[in-house]
């Protein structure tokens, strides 16, 4: 089988790792775009569940992420110049950089061939007749894009506001920081990544971003403003941001990307070409890996090309129910973010733990609190909840839908 896989991330590099284990005799080409050790971004997240994957499909890759890695288990918030810290699993956290260049030289180890600077946005440009072509380029896909009618995709655009920072500040937990301004509130998530460097992702609503003047302050303005408002949590360090060509910060609003089907003929979607999730549920690298150990031993089980993509759709749209339906959730928990900013901090930081819930929305949030705490100790109460949670959420979504129709 020939393969090509359109997307140098780690969904795609990942894939052909495991494509070329199965059968070394595989012909795989990844074309990337940009060239090879440039990357956007800073840090991202996983979880144990995700390194477990890892090392049950190739050991050697697994133990370099491992090594390249940083570990926390707290999570802490501030709020109003108090701070409230709760022990939680573990998470790791690992720079883009890093970790795809662990990608990068295991793929070049089994063979694969790797062609940066080399932009593919038809399947005609792959004069080489592909068997297989992976469109892992992204949610700008622009394979995808050629083919919309046929993917039916979907794009539903978040109301806050957001950008994605760099900073020398290493924190030491998951931290959460809501500075309360003239203007309303505005948050980051900070987690490090690196002995050096952290991730720092700021978010408030579009009437904080405007009344501030974040809309309209270049990258350096807009860096020392957010700078002040996180003085306490950043500990002098500074911020550190990607400037765009005129100048301007790179804020944007999220975009979840949903498709009606995955695949094309031979052309088939992965990662971010497919599906995303909100960032505050940290699962978007884990979800793309995911994806590509799906294919692969969709690929393997099944000779019959349409057979094996139908089966790796089918896998992954049931799979990813619970993390949307989180996702989804999770961002409307920060958009309603006077809902529960003004409880104790304790009660608060614990119902930002369970922004997930689909009850959540519709229980008054001390009551919620109140509920969890004594579901937390009845299994009565726990069984309730899980079964209700669900059955709700199916509900709400299915109103949605009909209203959409």
């Amino acid at each position: 089988m020939k393969v090509a896989i359109v997307g140098g991330g780690p969904a795609g590099l990942y894939l052909s790792i495991l494509l070329k284990l199965q059968d070394p005799a595989r012909d795989i080409t990844v074309h990337e775009r940009d060239p090879e050790g440039s990357t956007y971004g800073w840090g991202v997240t996983y979880w144990q569940g995700l390194l477990d994957e890892l090392h049950r499909h190739d050991p050697q890759s697994a133990r370099a992420v491992d090594a390249a890695s940083v570990r926390w288990s707290d999570g802490v918030a501030h709020v109003r110049g108090l701070t409230t810290r709760h022990h939680g699993d573990q998470g790791f956290g690992i720079g883009r950089h890093r970790l795809l260049r662990v990608l990068t030289d295991r793929a070049r180890s089994l063979g694969v061939r790797l062609h940066h600077e080399h932009e593919i946005t038809d399947v005609r440009a792959l004069a080489d007749g592909a068997d297989l072509v992976v469109a892992a380029d992204g949610v700008r896909s622009a394979l995808r894009t050629r083919y919309a009618d046929h993917f039916g995709t979907e794009v539903a655009v978040g109301r806050n506001c957001y950008i994605w920072l760099g900073t020398t500040k290493v924190f030491d937990a998951f931290t959460f920081a809501f500075t309360e301004t003239d203007h309303g509130w505005i948050w980051a998530y900070g987690y490090g990544f690196s002995d050096t460097h952290s991730t720092c992702v700021i978010e408030c609503p579009p009437e904080t971003w405007t009344g501030l003047g974040l809309d309209r302050a270049d990258a350096s303005g807009g860096l020392a403003l957010l700078e002040k408002l996180f003085a306490d949590v950043l500990d002098g360090h500074p911020l550190i941001g990607r400037v765009q060509a005129d100048g301007s910060a790179q804020w944007l609003n999220f975009r979840t990307l949903t498709n009606r089907t995955w695949h094309r003929g031979n052309l088939v979607l992965l990662g971010d070409a497919a599906h995303t999730t909100h960032y505050s549920i940290g699962a978007g690298t884990t979800l793309a890996l995911e994806d590509s150990i799906a294919l692969a031993a969709a690929l393997r089980t099944h000779a019959d090309l349409s057979a094996a993509l139908a089966r790796y759709e089918a896998e992954r749209k049931r799979a990813l129910l619970p993390a949307q339906s989180a996702a989804r959730h999770s961002a409307q928990w920060y958009e309603n973010l006077p809902r529960y900013i003004d409880l104790p901090p304790e009660r608060m930081f614990a119902l930002l733990g369970q922004r997930h819930s689909p009850l959540l929305p519709y229980v008054p949030p001390q009551l919620y609190y109140r509920l969890d705490r004594a579901a937390g100790r009845l299994d009565s109460l726990r069984r309730l909840k899980r079964w209700l949670g669900p059955r709700l959420a199916r509900r709400v979504q299915s109103r949605s839908l009909e209203r959409r129709d």
